[in-house]
């Protein structure tokens, strides 16, 4: 029965890397065959996975171990190295957010996939959230018209809980920023939405976070959306103590709708012409990580489109070029954040 299974191994191993091996371990067409990580096996508390153990991604790729697949859930600053590790030796990838913390590197991931024929699988499995899923819909049907404004509000809490000084989390090179790590989701749905943006204009400030971060925690962004519309992103992680919101409000010429809560897992507004909204699915909790909250949690929704398509039954619900649109959404927002810090 294994000879049929996808095989997946593992790279990183913290809060994320584990719910990768979990959902692969729990899909009855997936096998968990190698485990990957620069702290040890015990430390990490991965014993009851029950399979090899490495290190380094170079030591697992010539331990000879049959893989089809390798999850990326290393700091940021890692996957685009080890996604072109990967690939150069002949495996399916899939990244988690983001794809990389440059154009370039994700531009150089997609170049060797389409070499060696591979597959990239970007993760956002915030599209898979019920809300998600109904609001795509929506605004695909043309019901709401003619799309006037998107406001996207992220505000959340990030501190010294978060950024401690032996963790990756806060480091330039290896977190990336603000919009890397804690909202590249909610961006992602928004430009699944609505499209790539142009006319970008923005204010940014570090409120408490000068021995914490090598960034800013928080920005005003405003911008038009090439298919017609205007928007703005609001985002801030310097909120006391817990999460707040992360929310989208769209003003359009047939109604207006917003979806709320601490992962945009909630429809607050459904107000639209000659439209009954229907009932919609129960949203999967969050990550939780201690006192902070991150993304819903819809991993195994990942894992198995992997399998789907992997045996030639679906096409990928999030592939390279999207991961690669949200790298350079947040680079232009970052490019405007330069500028301004230098003038």
């Amino acid at each position: 029965m294994s000879e049929n299974k996808i095989k997946f191994a593992v790279i990183g191993c913290g809060h994320i890397g584990k719910r990768h091996a979990e959902m692969v371990s729990r899909n009855e067409e997936a096998q968990l065959v190698a485990l990957i990580d620069v702290k040890s096996q015990n430390e990490l508390g991965l014993d009851h996975f029950n399979v090899p153990f490495f290190y380094d991604l170079k030591t697992f790729l010539n331990s000879g171990i049959d893989v089809d697949v390798i999850n990326i859930a290393t700091p940021n600053g890692f996957h685009a190295e080890q996604a072109l590790q990967a690939l150069e030796a002949k495996k399916h990838i899939v990244v988690e957010k983001p794809m990389a913390l440059n154009m370039h590197d994700a531009e150089k991931i997609i170049f060797k996939a389409l070499h060696v024929h591979r597959q990239v699988f970007a993760v956002m499995q915030n599209r898979y959230s019920p809300p998600s899923v109904w609001i795509k819909e929506l605004i695909e049907s043309g019901k709401l018209g003619n799309i006037y404004m998107v406001q996207l509000n992220c505000y959340w809490n990030r501190d010294n809980r978060y950024y401690k000084p032996d963790s990756w989390h806060g480091k330039k090179d290896l977190d990336g920023g603000t919009l890397f790590t804690q909202f590249s989701h909610f961006i992602d749905i928004m430009y699944w939405l609505f499209g790539d943006i142009t006319n970008i204009q923005g204010k940014f400030a570090d409120h408490n976070h000068q021995n914490l971060t090598d960034f800013e925690d928080s920005g005003f962004v405003s911008f038009d959306f090439v298919n017609g519309g205007m928007g703005s992103l609001n985002y801030s992680t310097s909120v006391w103590n817990q999460n707040l919101e992360s929310s989208m409000t769209i003003i359009a010429e047939n109604g207006s709708v917003k979806i709320g809560g601490q992962y945009m897992d909630n429809v607050e507004i459904c107000h639209i012409k000659d439209y009954e909204m229907p009932k919609l699915a129960p949203t999967n909790p969050g990550n939780d990580y201690g006192a902070y909250k991150g993304s819903a949690a819809n991993h195994h929704y990942i894992i198995e489109n992997v399998v789907e398509v992997l045996k030639g039954r679906s096409a990928i619900t999030t592939n390279a070029l999207e991961g690669l649109k949200v790298v350079d959404i947040i680079e232009k927002i970052y490019r405007l954040r330069d500028q301004n810090h230098r003038s």
